[in-house]
């Protein structure tokens, strides 16, 4: 819970990025400076590259809002989840989850191995009363507005009921990072008729449609060609089904991307045209860019635990802390605590 002054500490894994501790710290300065991001910043890892690194930067908050706590040891990409939280506790992305478990910390962002950070934040912070299992939950562009993408990857295997708390937590994260007051919530099948769907879909919707206007603002299934029409707010589906859907639309969007810059330089006469467009092209990078709203929570837990991409680059790590503050801003975990305990009442 966000404390009554307003302040937020959001405990930062430095050494976990493919890019560095630099970038995490370039991503800092441009949270501040940029995004106007007020908070403290505690940041974990090699304490005297982080105090060396944080010398040559000149921020415009107060450096007393920036600490670095020191962690000897590092979570590799390539450890297994399991044995490096065992034998790796020093590691940065196990000390911050610690100083989120002692209160230290508000949030932790980490851009991590992820099977690490989800083993690590579900055996410390542990799931909140009521949630059987936690989600993954991201935000993505669309043709009208960004919408919340729920699960991602952290269940492959759920139940009807884990895909009615998903549609709980989707909703309640929507509020507190897009803002949206009665997010419309919608569950992926293979079909807009009810009952078009595997009994996992089918028993789902009978779950949602028994919480609807109680908890959540159901508005029936959706089918993979409208998910990025922008006309709902929440997609709901497993871990499995999410996590397809996330990495083939990101080869998508790189291979049409890909696809315009060969085709525009064929020739002269395309190459003037491409110049000319160029602002265009520069606004559409930016409006499909997922740097935008880095950052996927963990959600279910009772702590704020944010997972960003590995290569995540400067930009895309300030967003991540720019929706950590939002989501301690908004009370999400009291708020989702509250909505399943009903939901669970309900079915």
């Amino acid at each position: 819970m966000v404390a009554p002054d307003g302040k937020c500490t959001i405990a930062v894994d430095a050494m976990g990025s493919d890019l560095g501790p630099t970038e995490f710290i370039r991503g800092l300065l441009y949270a501040t400076d940029e995004l106007g991001l007020d908070c403290d910043f505690t940041l974990v890892g090699n304490g005297r590259l982080l105090k060396r690194l944080l010398k040559v930067r000149k921020f415009s908050i107060d450096p007393d809002k920036i600490h670095v706590h020191h962690a000897s040891e590092v979570v590799s990409m390539t450890d297994k989840p399991i044995q490096a939280l065992r034998k790796k506790k020093d590691s940065s992305m196990a000390q911050a989850i610690e100083l989120l478990r002692d209160g230290k910390a508000d949030a932790v962002v980490s851009c991590g191995n992820t099977g690490a950070l989800m083993a690590g934040g579900t055996l410390r912070m542990r799931p909140l009363d009521g949630v059987d299992r936690p989600a993954l939950g991201i935000i993505v562009p669309s043709k009208k507005k960004p919408f919340v993408l729920i699960d991602v990857g952290a269940n492959p295997e759920s139940s009807s009921l884990n895909l009615m708390h998903n549609a709980v937590l989707g909703s309640n994260y929507a509020k507190a990072a897009l803002g949206i007051e009665n997010p419309r919530v919608s569950l992926l099948t293979i079909g807009t008729e009810e009952g078009k769907g595997n009994s996992l879909i089918n028993a789902s919707g009978v779950y949602l449609q028994a919480i609807d206007k109680k908890v959540i603002n159901y508005v029936g299934p959706i089918e993979g060609f409208q998910i990025f029409d922008g006309d709902v707010d929440v997609i709901v589906c497993d871990g499995f089904v999410g996590n397809v859907v996330l990495k083939s639309s990101e080869a998508v969007f790189g291979f049409v991307g890909n696809t315009m810059k060969e085709e525009l330089v064929r020739n002269p006469k395309r190459i003037i045209g491409a110049a000319l467009s160029k602002s265009a092209f520069d606004d559409m990078k930016v409006r499909l860019s997922p740097d935008q709203h880095a950052g996927a929570p963990l959600l279910g837990l009772k702590g704020n635990v944010l997972k960003s991409h590995g290569s995540s680059n400067y930009i895309a790590i300030a967003n991540a802390l720019r929706i950590a503050r939002q989501i301690v801003r908004h009370d999400m975990i009291d708020s989702i605590s509250s909505d399943i305990n009903q939901a669970n009442d309900l079915v």
